[in-house]
């Protein structure tokens, strides 16, 4: 689903375009706004980047980001030429309103392997290694300029997804890209203290209580974590300090599949899977109402912890069966 020429087209035709991403942006759905977004006004384009959430902490420090607004009070239609979808799998988790989608274009950008092409365009390739990646092929292809705060959202994009360059898909064309970031302005060593070291002492915290939970199952292949509600009063944090608590337990000598639950919204749970072996847990996310890839992927289930986490562990005992 690589359709570049219409693609191409659609954003040379657009002039007021929206940019979004999924609810509880990372760091390649605010990274790929950011890229976009600088891109795009350069050339004289009305953009604006709006979420249903807000942008992390750690990301506000991207030129930019204090321009992203968030809410359910979204743009008219009237007033939106193009809606330009980043790295998310599905339309629903965008948390726009059904109708912007009956009377405005949806370019549909993305690399999750459980998205079918819901948008009026589509780029999706599920074999890249960020989104990132795809929206700076879109802007090589569109002759657009790209500058140090466009080239540092790709460079975020393009890091956090794979791992720090540290998962399977950093690849010698990941390394390219990034270091034409890097040449265009994107400075690494800022970036990754930014991301990755400027923790709050209440997210160590949080971390402490994550890792008192920690169990290792399925004879040593599955290691789990998880934190709810008390412990983000406890350590005054929320949902938002948790991103990369689930690489913990994917560190863990021998361990296969990781996996992470914390509180979503209201009675619902966000479980976070990694893998490090063949086995694609992408499939078994995507069997659960979720989805992702092979190595990365997420779901949101409802009810009680305690009901969650046996669910999880019969379906992921069962994938190593």
């Amino acid at each position: 689903m690589l359709d570049w020429q219409q693609s191409c087209q659609a954003v040379t035709d657009a002039n007021s375009i929206l940019l979004v991403t999924h609810r509880n942006p990372d760091g390649d759905g605010i990274g790929s706004q950011i890229g976009l977004y600088h891109a795009l006004k350069a050339v004289g384009k009305q953009v604006r980047m709006h979420n249903l959430d807000s942008v992390p902490r750690i990301y506000h420090f991207l030129e930019g980001a204090e321009k992203m607004t968030s809410g359910r009070s979204f743009p008219p239609a009237d007033a939106i030429d193009l809606i330009v979808s980043l790295d998310c799998g599905n339309q629903h988790r965008l948390g726009l309103p059904d109708h912007l989608f009956d009377q405005v274009p949806l370019l549909n950008i993305d690399h999750h392997a459980s998205n079918i092409g819901f948008g009026t365009i589509n780029l999706v390739d599920p074999h890249i290694c960020a989104t990132g990646a795809l929206v700076l092929e879109l802007i090589r292809r569109l002759e657009l300029p790209v500058s140090a705060a466009s080239a540092s959202g790709l460079y975020v994009a393009i890091m956090t997804d794979t791992g720090s360059f540290r998962h399977a898909n950093a690849t010698a064309d990941v390394f390219r890209m990034t270091a034409d970031l890097v040449e265009a302005g994107a400075k690494p060593w800022p970036i990754a203290m930014s991301v990755y070291e400027s923790n709050a002492p209440g997210r160590l915290q949080l971390l402490s209580e994550c890792l008192d939970t920690m169990e290792i199952r399925d004879g040593g292949r599955s290691a789990w974590l998880h934190v709810d509600r008390d412990m983000y009063a406890r350590t005054g944090t929320d949902m938002e300090e948790t991103e990369g608590f689930v690489e913990y337990a994917r560190s863990i000598q021998d361990i296969e599949v990781a996996i992470f639950i914390r509180p979503d919204n209201n009675d619902s749970w966000k479980a976070s899977l990694r893998s490090k072996s063949s086995l694609d847990i992408g499939h078994l996310a995507e069997s659960m109402g979720g989805g992702g890839h092979r190595f990365a992927s997420g779901c949101t289930l409802h009810g009680n912890l305690s009901d969650i986490l046996n669910q999880m562990h019969e379906a992921v005992s069962a994938l190593f069966d």
